[in-house]
């Protein structure tokens, strides 16, 4: 805990002085922000759609619980199998006892797996052969890296950087050409879809009313990871689940245009149950062409401790379409180093109750600018949230060590310099001042 005001100071002089990452942000951002402009000042009923959304997490997050039993009863009617894990330990366990050792696994983009390390623990205690799917995500396990971006994993890389860790895998040289690099991870992974044993999601949404999970996406991986493979595992958050299927549609409606600057994502994959046909005497037979069996994991992993909290709850209406990010004057200069798995101001009240309060110390970078809240589809007031984040973690000791002098001083001397009284009554002498005693 002594080091951690001088370990955070460290991470930013690193952010700095990486020009590579900061070019590729910077790239990155000024497309996200003029596609998203345009994107909305077409569907400018997005903006009263929002407030519907909060109002319908608000509901959802209040019943959190009851919804999460209603759409476990929904799934197991549909013959799928419903887990529910507390920690990310036991979500980890019951996806081992599934999957096995040494298995073949397919696994498209999901914050709730990298928020347990899922893909790292599948790897190294069960020899499995994890494969990231999504592009980014595949990038970044390539150069073993952790993602910078919930939606954009590999926004930190530039397309020249892109170019050199692809020919290494191809054992040629790649041109910096993004539609070559694209071409060539598609007939890489493309043979992977069908070896596998194992297809691994998180959810978007899922509809507690019928059971639903939504995933939605542009690059079709996810759809092919959850429908090739003879198992679908989905490991989503308690948060996710809403009440009715047209809830679910309204969040689906908002996602994108906040999440990528585009009307509607390319593809939105409503999963209920296993696959399954009545097409023989009308006798239903599960396991047609799509997964035998569906997994369903909700993971707690501090959201129900979250929603105890009369201020910090708000964090769970959060839906993860990451534009907050890119609106950030912090986040555009140090990317993934303002976060851990989850960033920027949002991502620490999310770390703090998922991977631990002195996990969450980047909380002291945000300036309190608002522009998070101001962009926010949901209108969260990120801002008011970081400061009581901070406040609980002033009261496990993380204050900046030179905040304590000050604050010591002010104490000891009635200023933050520590002066003397005399020396104080010379000064304002001098500069024509009287101080009460």
């Amino acid at each position: 805990m002594d080091h951690w005001a001088e370990d955070l100071r460290t991470q930013i002089l690193e952010g700095l002085a990486d020009q590579i990452r900061r070019i590729a942000l910077k790239r990155a951002w000024i497309s996200y922000v003029s596609s998203k402009s345009a994107t909305l000042s077409k569907l400018l009923h997005l903006k009263e759609l929002g407030l519907e959304v909060r109002r319908i997490k608000e509901h959802s997050i209040e019943k959190m619980y009851e919804l999460v039993k209603e759409a476990s009863e929904a799934i197991e009617e549909c013959n799928g199998h419903i887990y529910l894990a507390k920690t990310g330990e036991e979500a980890r366990r019951i996806v081992a006892d599934i999957v096995g050792k040494g298995k073949l696994v397919v696994k498209s983009k999901s914050l709730t797996c990298e928020e347990i390390e899922l893909r790292e623990y599948l790897e190294e205690v069960l020899k499995c052969k994890v494969l990231e799917t999504d592009l980014g995500e595949f990038i970044v396990q390539l150069r073993k890296e952790k993602p910078t971006h919930i939606i954009n994993p590999s926004i930190h890389v530039p397309k020249e950087e892109v170019a050199k860790t692809l020919s290494k895998l191809a054992g040629k040289e790649l041109p910096d050409d993004t539609s070559v690099l694209v071409s060539f991870v598609r007939e890489y992974l493309r043979e992977y879809y069908v070896k596998a044993d194992v297809g691994l999601s998180g959810a978007n949404v899922v509809a507690a009313q019928t059971g639903t999970i939504f995933i939605v996406e542009n690059e079709g991986n996810a759809r092919f990871s959850t429908n090739a493979p003879p198992i679908h595992i989905c490991v989503v958050g308690m948060e996710k689940v809403v009440p009715t299927f047209s809830d679910a549609f309204k969040i689906i409606e908002l996602l994108p245009a906040y999440a990528s600057g585009i009307p509607m994502a390319s593809y939105v994959s409503l999963i209920t149950g296993p696959s399954k046909t009545a097409d023989i005497e009308k006798r239903l037979v599960y396991g047609v062409h799509g997964p035998k069996e569906l997994h369903v994991i909700f993971l707690d992993n501090g959201r129900t401790e979250i929603a105890k909290h009369p201020v910090l709850r708000e964090a769970l209406y959060c839906l993860r379409c990451g534009g907050c990010l890119y609106e950030c004057p912090i986040y555009r200069i140090l990317d993934g180093r303002f976060g851990h798995n989850y960033f920027g101001g949002i991502g620490s009240i999310w770390t703090a109750y998922t991977r631990g309060f002195d996990k969450a110390l980047f909380a002291y970078l945000c300036t309190g600018c608002g522009r998070c809240k101001e962009m926010c589809p949901v209108k969260i007031d990120v801002p008011k949230l970081v400061e009581e984040l901070k406040a609980e973690l002033v009261k496990l000791g993380f204050r900046h060590p030179k905040v304590e002098i000050l604050f010591k001083n002010i104490l000891s001397s009635g200023n933050p310099w520590g002066a003397p009284q005399e020396l104080r009554e010379l000064h304002a002498k001098n500069a024509g001042i009287t101080i009460s005693a």
